[in-house]
């Protein structure tokens, strides 16, 4: 029987959250990646809370017409960065989500890279 790519995504996912865990100090930046927007949590595994999050759905986002979905990523990134640099959060765990590392993950992480958080 065959696995669909979700499936496979979905195990990926499980075997990395196993070994990640997000702590106040340094909490686990979560992404997901739909085909047409990407949404990011700053998470606190400890305590089951979410400290900043940011999707390409918020106004300031989403009336960048005319960009590529990467570039946009990118924008997220450095919203997410902003918004934990707020809380004083300056150092992250980052789960991809069974997600490769390329494309609009890749330009994500380095859009929080340019905000300033650590990974």
């Amino acid at each position: 029987m065959a696995v669909s790519n979700t499936g496979k995504r979905v195990k990926i996912k499980l075997r990395i959250r196993k070994r990640i865990k997000g702590t106040a100090e340094r909490p686990r930046l979560s992404v997901f990646r739909s085909n047409t927007q990407i949404y990011v949590q700053a998470i606190d595994d400890v305590n089951r809370v979410t400290l900043a999050s940011a999707s390409s759905k918020e106004k300031e986002i989403a009336s960048a017409t005319g960009k590529k979905k990467s570039e946009v990523a990118t924008l997220v990134g450095k919203r997410l960065a902003a918004a934990c640099k707020d809380k004083g959060i300056e150092s992250v765990v980052f789960d991809r989500s069974g997600y490769r590392y390329h494309g609009r993950v890749k330009s994500l992480a380095d859009g929080a890279r340019e905000g300033g958080l650590k990974f």
